[in-house]
């Protein structure tokens, strides 16, 4: 997998940003990526130097939609922890 295939795009969230303050990003990453493919994409992505990673597998809704309901797709999001003094300059003055 390419990295660009693993990370899908940041989270930018209330409590995203709160995490900021204890070194850890949030992305949305690929179903089929585990830890370690997490890991190395985001340290040869943004040139840091990966901690821990958590992944969370975020089940599907269901959506009205008229008088149909339908589900939403299930997604994984990853939450890294960096270590001491990295920072990823994508999410500054977010």
């Amino acid at each position: 997998m390419n990295l660009h295939d693993i990370i899908r795009r940041p989270l930018i969230t209330e409590k995203a940003a709160d995490l900021q303050a204890q070194d850890k990003y949030v992305f949305e990453v690929a179903r089929t990526a585990n830890k370690v493919q997490v890991k190395g994409a985001v340290e040869k992505a943004f040139n840091v130097k990966v901690v821990d990673v958590n992944v969370v597998t975020v089940p599907g809704k269901l959506r009205r939609s008229g008088r149909r309901q339908v589900a939403t797709s299930p997604w994984k999001k990853a939450i890294v922890r960096l270590k001491a003094g990295d920072r990823i300059t994508y999410f500054e003055g977010v």
